[in-house]
């Protein structure tokens, strides 16, 4: 059995950990983000997938409309 993770999750967990430290510690201009932008990581990717599965839904439907009235106005 393969027990590892994906390595995108990690990625994502090892640059929210870099912000988290970096906001905590007050160090360059990760200090004056709020803290909507440190915590991005973790939520951006769930964000991104969330649109795409919208948009796809959207071009599904619209496909289906757009075949429909094509085959009727034959």
């Amino acid at each position: 059995m393969n027990n590892s993770s994906s390595s995108g999750s990690g990625c994502a967990m090892l640059l929210f950990l870099v912000f988290l430290m970096l906001k905590l510690a007050n160090i360059g201009v990760v200090a004056s983000w709020s803290w909507l932008w440190v915590t991005s990581p973790m939520w951006l990717p769930i964000v991104a997938i969330i649109v795409l599965m919208i948009g796809n839904f959207i071009l599904k439907f619209l496909k289906k409309k757009l075949n429909k009235k094509y085959l009727i106005n034959r």
